[in-house]
């Protein structure tokens, strides 16, 4: 499929893009401090909104899970995170709830697994990851994990909702289990791994996962379909992706590095299976990487703009 190039409109970099559920509609955020909703077609494509509310450049932009309506979240430079709702009437959105809660830029939002609820992870760089959670009476609880990262937050990623192994060994009710786990990437150069146990967020790597020589630009969890290997990929300023497993639950992570990029790499990002890999770095490629049955990653393309 050949690629199909999108005219956004925006007036500035654009710094994240995301596809929604369906892959009819693409989000884009924007140094603008803009965010732009496009509606994709085969070969077409047409500007359906353009969402205005925040006060700096946008820095994330994510979509909700559709059972829980058309809503999107967005976090920027301004300190907020604002949720929007699309209204009663077609690509018209509305700002559902702005959350102050932040000192300094809000770096990246991600949502939970749609098993948990509707929730949305925010890490920021006042070095605090704050998570926000819709009850049933509309009303947005919020619990923190303080100083996550001291210097600052750039990344949050959450875990598959199914316990690592659930696929094969079911918990004691013989139900499956939700977990609820997250990665975080800070500009201490590490990647930190938090449980929620008994309403409050604990660290869940000790110690921290530290082999980046510089920031880490981002953190991504895989989906790992109820198997016992969990699976982190980091991707950091100092050049390298490193790919972190822990084997099975209460085990080390380990961490290897899967390539040198000779630049800063921005973004990771998994398939749906968790088994390819996709990385975007500082020379302006995209490539994609996949697991060998030896545990070697090998590049399989590159995509090409």
């Amino acid at each position: 499929m050949p690629p199909h190039k999108i005219e956004t409109g925006h007036q500035d970099v654009v710094h994240d893009v995301v596809m929604d559920y369906y892959g009819k509609r693409v989000v884009t955020a924007s140094s603008d401090n803009t965010i732009k909703v496009i509606g994709v077609s085969g070969n077409s494509h047409q500007l359906l909104a353009t969402l205005s509310g925040h006060q700096g450049p946008v820095w994330q932009v994510a979509w909700a899970h559709p059972k829980f309506g058309s809503m999107l979240a967005s976090c920027g430079y301004d300190s907020r995170v604002i949720i929007w709702k699309e209204g009663s009437k077609p690509d018209e959105w509305v700002q559902a709830h702005t959350f102050t809660e932040h000192k300094s830029s809000v770096n990246s939002i991600a949502w939970a697994p749609h098993e948990l609820g509707l929730c949305l992870a925010c890490g920021s760089s006042d070095g605090n990851i704050s998570v926000i959670t819709a009850r049933s009476d509309g009303v947005w609880d919020t619990s923190r994990i303080d100083q996550a990262h001291p210097v600052g937050v750039t990344s949050v990623s959450w875990a598959p909702a199914m316990a690592p192994g659930s696929l094969i060994t079911t918990g004691p009710s013989g139900q499956f289990e939700y977990v609820q786990k997250l990665a975080s990437g800070g500009c201490d150069n590490t990647v930190k791994v938090w449980k929620l146990t008994n309403g409050s967020w604990r660290m869940d790597c000790f110690p921290a996962l530290q082999m980046h020589k510089d920031w880490v630009r981002d953190v991504a969890w895989a989906p790992n379909l109820g198997l016992p290997k969990s699976t982190i990929a980091s991707a950091s300023q100092d050049g390298t992706v490193v790919i972190w497993t822990e084997a099975k639950e209460g085990e080390q992570w380990e961490g290897r590095v899967l390539h040198n990029f000779e630049a800063p790499v921005w973004r990771v990002a998994w398939s749906l299976t968790g088994n390819i890999l996709a990385a975007s770095d500082g020379n302006n490629n995209v490539t994609l990487w996949k697991e060998t049955v030896d545990g070697e990653w090998q590049q399989v393309t590159t995509v090409e703009p």
